[in-house]
């Protein structure tokens, strides 16, 4: 009982546990390698925005994958990337869909508006 109170409020147990894992997967890499993951993780953690910890945890696991399989097959960091790392880890973030913080400001911004419609007659 307790750890699902605890999971209630810091997330899944199971998925900060997974996370780590990947981590540790990233944090094992060949240096050149490692360096862009860690760079592109932290990117994809501040920009990204989900608040869905599973779609978050299945995202990380998917970059760790990526990396170790470049690694692997001795792909360079650049052809992983491309010329825009930005936009690398925009589109790889925009692959997942899971709920982002701005859900709930765009449904209060839209409810706000149909409010301020009703109001002015002009539905």
């Amino acid at each position: 009982m307790t750890a699902k109170w605890i999971e209630a409020i810091t997330g899944s147990l199971e998925q900060k546990k997974q996370y780590r894992q990947d981590m540790a997967r990233i944090a094992a890499l060949p240096p050149a390698y490692r360096e862009a993951a860690t760079a592109v993780n932290r990117y994809l953690t501040y920009s990204s925005g989900f608040t869905d910890g599973e779609t978050l945890a299945r995202m990380v696991t998917d970059h760790a994958d990526l990396w170790e399989r470049a690694a692997l097959d001795g792909t360079p960091v650049r052809d992983v990337v491309g010329e825009d790392p930005v936009a690398f880890a925009e589109d790889f973030a925009r692959a997942y869909a899971g709920k982002e913080w701005i859900d709930k400001e765009r449904a209060r911004l839209r409810a706000a508006i149909d409010d301020a419609s009703r109001r002015d007659g002009a539905s």
